[in-house]
Order: C-alpha cells, then structure tokens, then sequence
C-alpha cells in the first residue's frame, strides 16, 4: 500500500473486497449504523436487490468468492468504515437514472463503473470516501485502466446516509470531469485511468 490514496490519516488502511475481508465488509452491511441494513451493495448488479435481506447476502458472498464484484474498502483496524464498489458494465449494470442516462448516451460505454462509494456513520468528512475512490481507481489502474464513470450528485442534493453513488467534489478532485446531467442532481463523471499491472513483491 502506498501513500498515493488521499487518505488524511495513516490508520485508513485499503484492501479490495474478497474473502479475506468479508467478515468486515459484513459487518458493516449487517449493522445499523447508517447503513441500509438489507441492501447488501447488490443493487447495482444485474440481479438487483429483493426485499430479502438474507438473499441478498447471500448473493453478494457468491459474488465475492466467485471474483464477480469489486470494491475498494477502507479499514481502521479490522472496522470496515466505508467503500468504492466498481466494475465493468457487465457487472454494475444498474444505475440510477438509467433511462434517462441512456438516452442521453452518445458513443461507447465506459470501460468500467463505479457503483457505490459510501461512508459508514460517524466517519464522514474524515477523507474516508477519498480513500475508497482512489483505491478503486488504483485497482483498475492494475486491471488494464480504462475509461471510468462515475455518477455522484453534490453535497447537500441528498443527506450525507443517500449519497451512495458518491459526491460530485470527491470525483472531481481525484480527476473525474463532467459530462452530462441525468436526474435532478445525478452526474455522469468520467476519467480516464491509465494501465499500471498489479503490484509486485
């Protein structure tokens, strides 16, 4: 891990979402603290979420032990405290505003997406988010890099516990460039994210 993810403390620590990190990843999504208990972060996949919290976690593991859905999670200690989820489109396929951000498309798709970058209570404005969206840009950077959407609203559209796709500052400052308006607030950001390899050693 290197110094180059934006974090404003040392004791955020970025790991991607796998086996090894489950169990913290879980926690967050079981709890209550300022989460939506029963959602899971699988709404932005094909099969979307049900009104079955269970199901839906069962469905999210699959997907992790499977190597089928991607995020960036950010740590203190062994506490998830927030994350990036990110994709190519045949994995985060559903997005908000999606009628109206695909009537407005004009070229190809992005090469990839990101889905949900959301803070855990008690821990926002602390650079949290910031960290979990450079570390997703960094994951993608080892995975070919590409051409990066994003589709944040700005602060104060929505209260701080709805802004799951993130927020229009946080992108921009880490390179995103508008492109167009869906919805009220929606934005469709984009960066393109050069290719590095993994890491090695």
């Amino acid at each position: 891990m290197t110094d180059d993810l934006a974090t404003t403390t040392a004791a955020l620590v970025v790991r991607p979402l796998d086996a090894a990190t489950w169990d913290a990843f879980a926690e967050l999504c079981a709890s209550s603290d300022g989460y939506p208990s029963g959602c899971w972060c699988i709404g932005f996949h094909d099969e979307g979420t049900t009104r079955d919290a269970a199901c839906n976690r069962e469905r999210k593991r699959d997907r992790v032990l499977a190597g089928t859905t991607h995020a960036a999670l950010v740590l203190v200690g062994d506490r998830c405290v927030g994350w990036c989820q990110f994709g190519p489109v045949s994995e985060v396929v559903r997005i908000k505003n999606r009628r109206q951000y695909e009537s407005s498309q004009d070229g190809p798709l992005p090469d990839w997406r990101i889905g949900c970058n959301y803070v855990r209570a008690g821990h926002r404005r602390q650079g949290v988010a910031t960290a979990a969206l450079h570390g997703a840009l960094r994951m993608i950077a080892e995975a070919g890099g590409g051409r990066v959407e994003g589709y944040p609203e700005p602060a104060g559209a929505v209260p701080a516990g709805f802004l799951f796709h993130g927020v229009l500052s946080t992108f921009e400052r880490a390179g995103f460039v508008r492109d167009r308006p869906i919805g009220k607030h929606r934005w469709v950001v984009t960066k393109t994210v050069e290719p590095t390899g993994p890491p090695t050693g």
